[in-house]
């Protein structure tokens, strides 16, 4: 099994940096490469559900069009309502971005 040579937190907050210096296109690239067909496709849904939650689309609603369980979606409530500002943020500008 092999090992983290630093502390997850440090390795995310690295490449947090360096993906802020990449264009989106380039991030899209980075992403591809790094993650499984199915952990991007994960990643996909867990976005497409933040922001339907954020819209007003009740978590009944949403288990039904994505076929996901009310547990996930739920965590997801609850990163809206308790997580960090900057993915509050994330969240509103993507769905402002999609209305304009």
């Amino acid at each position: 099994m092999s090992r983290l040579t630093h502390k997850p937190d440090r390795v995310l907050r690295e490449l947090s940096a360096v993906l802020t210096r990449l264009e989106a296109a380039e991030v899209f690239d980075v992403l591809q490469a790094m993650l499984t067909a199915r952990e991007r496709e994960q990643i996909a849904l867990r976005w497409q559900l933040v922001c339907m939650l954020e819209k007003g689309v009740t978590q009944r609603a949403i288990a039904a069009g994505l076929g996901v369980s009310l547990c996930k979606i739920t965590r997801g409530s609850h990163e809206l309502k308790y997580g960090p500002a900057a993915f509050r943020k994330a969240v509103r500008h993507a769905i402002e971005r999609k209305e304009t």
